[in-house]
């Protein structure tokens, strides 16, 4: 029996020794990946070198700058040549570092947004290598944005620092570093708000894989770090910096929308189609939660049934860790970048930067659907194609519209993957 016993176990680890090196035998993602960062690297040196920069944003954001280093701290007075500030606190820290680094000149602050851009798309890669949901080839279309190339060393937009920050508290999240990813995405908050539309998704994959203490303490950590940032306009002048870095009722300008240009402007200012939006945008995350990325706990109800059946005190009630509680890699990219993305659809403007926003995100949902792979390289580039028709045109923004159904859907109708490392059970 003995011998038996450990015949079977000698083979069984035979079979793991077997099985461990044919699944990291593939080691073409990590290789392409890196040809990718030094190819696109020289790409940007490239575009910095020859392709003329664009004035869009940038003396307004110098303006605003200097305000703020000759001391003042109300935010309505704080203004650019586009208009008043409306970006958090940490805006003005980073600019502010820019400007110190290069003097308030654009040709090193290029060089610096190239390196920016670069970081970016290595944390980008890391995280596709990490889940394994692309094939290696795939990963080029990560580089192949005509626009996000532009958007990071042409116009220099505060987008490129925000996404970054995102990218790197996703990669802290995927390694479980909850309470430093929490900081770090609060300081891409603090850069400014679009990164809130990864906020319900986040929160959702806390209380899948932490505690109530736990998902108090990292809330409270990132609380913490907005009003650090904001102190010095919290102790002049709160309400006025509150109602201008956080409005979350801004109206865009009609002729810089990509996405809804054939709403007439009338439509498109109004009020009940932010509503409108607004409640498809919680909707559509409730039903993705409660059907898809709940669908293996037995839905939202069934979720927080288990989750909090067992609690005999409150002291259980707020300690109680979940089982099982980590969370796979690929779903909690999954959750986060779809989670995004529905916001996206569901945005009633966006301006030619935003489109740094989710870029990064297309080739990972695309390949969780079910499309073959000609569909989806098709529906990629038509994305892009969106994106650089400038201006938008009513048909432009129809067809964006459906590619990003299109894509939704092809996301609703595929597989939901298993959201644990833990076997099942």
């Amino acid at each position: 029996m003995a011998r038996a016993e450990k015949k079977r176990g000698a083979s069984t680890a035979s079979a793991v020794a077997v099985e461990k090196p044919a699944r990291s035998a593939d080691r073409r993602p990590l290789y392409f990946a890196a040809f990718l960062v030094f190819a696109d690297a020289a790409l940007v040196a490239l575009i910095i070198t020859f392709v003329p920069y664009t004035k869009i944003d940038w003396d307004a954001y110098m303006s605003q700058v200097d305000a703020f280093l000759e001391g003042e701290r109300d935010y309505t007075k704080i203004e650019g040549d586009t208009g008043p500030l409306v970006y958090p606190a940490g805006f003005l820290y980073v600019y502010s570092a820019i400007k110190f680094l290069t003097g308030g000149q654009v040709f090193p602050a290029q060089i610096l947004f190239g390196v920016l851009y670069i970081a970016n798309l290595s944390l980008v890669l890391l995280l596709y290598v990490k889940t394994e949901v692309l094939p290696w080839w795939a990963l080029g279309l990560l580089c192949l944005s005509k626009r996000v190339h532009s958007i990071f060393v042409l116009r220099l937009f505060n987008d490129c620092f925000t996404m970054t920050l995102l990218h790197a508290a996703m990669v802290l999240i995927i390694y479980h570093k909850w309470y430093l990813g929490l900081i770090v995405f609060s300081g891409a908050v603090s850069v400014k708000m679009n990164v809130l539309l990864f906020a319900p998704s986040l929160l959702l994959l806390m209380v899948k894989a932490m505690s109530i203490k736990g998902v108090f303490f990292a809330l409270l950590g990132a609380a913490v770090v907005q009003v650090l940032l904001g102190m010095p306009f919290l102790l002049a002048h709160p309400i006025e910096y509150i109602s201008r870095a956080f409005n979350l009722g801004r109206v865009f300008i009609h002729f810089w929308s990509v996405n809804f240009k054939f709403v007439p402007e009338k439509l498109f200012v109004s009020k009940e189609l932010a509503i409108a939006l607004l409640i498809l945008h919680l909707t559509t995350l409730l039903v993705f939660a409660h059907y898809k990325w709940l669908k293996h706990e037995g839905g939202l109800f069934g979720f927080l049934h288990s989750r909090f059946k067992q609690a005999k005190s409150i002291h259980q009630l707020v300690s109680s860790q979940p089982r099982p509680s980590m969370l796979s890699k690929e779903h909690i990219v999954t959750v986060m970048f779809v989670g995004n993305f529905i916001g996206i659809v569901c945005a009633r403007s966006l301006h030619y930067q935003f489109y740094s926003w989710y870029l990064y995100s297309l080739p990972f949902m695309l390949w969780k659907t079910h499309f073959p792979t000609p569909l989806r390289i098709v529906l990629f580039l038509g994305v892009e194609l969106c994106w650089n028709i400038y201006p938008s045109t009513a048909y432009s923004s129809l067809l964006l519209l459906f590619l990003h159904i299109s894509i939704l859907l092809g996301i609703w109708f595929s597989p939901t993957e298993y959201p644990y490392i833990n076997k099942r059970t």
